[in-house]
């Protein structure tokens, strides 16, 4: 399950999707999610879905690959969809003692399923066509203009892309302590729901443990290698924006036009 989170994940590829500059990327996901809230008809969300697939397809990132982060926030989406189906007023279908199932309810838990799938995969997409390094320029220079009223761009960048690039590392850690605390006779699948809850915490302190070790250890490696943040720091790579950036924005904008077409 843990192996399945690819949001932090880099894929390498060399697909016009991975070469678009990171700043493009990271304001068409601010659209792209913008966008998707704004859809309320199944047709609009079937063009959403086949935008997106269309978006993996050129990305160059296997669509298994891609879907298969879906499956640790599986029980989330599950679980808001139960909700909605039995607590939505409407016309009835269904009546299971107190329980009321509406029409109403299952159209609206179908919307919320999609929109919360396509707002995760368009998520992953960003972080699975750009490294990390590239994700920081951009989000520096997109904040960038805000300095002028005091806020550290650098470090923010710098703080949000160190999170996102340790989540799979972290992951990876959780996964050595389980099957260590397997091996040595702990069970995290029997059990209610509250007895699970405490047998995860022989995993959580050495996880914390491992979490501070590693954060230390890369400050001193940053201080080694005489990091001072933004401060006289040069680039070998400037970041300037082509012809794939125009035409993958134009994209992006025409499908927006289109969903608020058919709205």
């Amino acid at each position: 399950m843990l192996k399945d989170i690819t949001l932090g994940q880099y894929y390498p590829g060399n697909s016009v999707i991975h070469r678009t500059d990171p700043r493009i990327k990271i304001l068409l996901t601010i659209l792209f999610m913008t966008e998707l809230f704004t859809v309320k008809t199944y047709l609009g969300f079937l063009i959403f879905t086949l935008f997106t697939l269309m978006i993996i397809v050129v990305s160059g990132v296997p669509i298994k690959f891609t879907l298969k982060g879906l499956k640790p926030v599986l029980i989330i989406v599950i679980f808001a969809v139960v909700i909605n189906v039995f607590s939505t007023p409407g016309r009835s279908l269904l009546k299971l003692g107190p329980l009321n199932i509406t029409l109403e309810g299952l159209l609206i838990s179908g919307k919320m399923a999609i929109r919360l799938s396509l707002l995760i995969i368009g998520a992953s997409l960003l972080t699975l066509t750009t490294t990390p390094i590239m994700l920081t320029d951009g989000l520096e220079k997109l904040l960038s203009p805000f300095k002028i009223i005091g806020l550290p761009a650098h470090e923010i960048a710098m703080m949000m892309t160190i999170a996102l690039r340790f989540i799979p590392t972290l992951l990876d850690e959780t996964d050595k302590i389980m099957k260590a605390q397997s091996a040595r006779g702990a069970d995290f699948d029997t059990g209610n729901l509250l007895d699970r809850a405490k047998s995860f915490i022989p995993v959580l302190v050495p996880l914390f443990v491992s979490a501070f070790r590693r954060a230390d250890e890369l400050a001193m490696a940053m201080e080694a290698r005489c990091y001072r943040g933004s401060e006289g720091r040069t680039r070998m790579k400037q970041l300037k924006l082509g012809i794939i950036d125009i035409e993958v924005s134009m994209v992006m904008i025409l499908f927006g036009l289109l969903i608020l077409i058919v709205q």
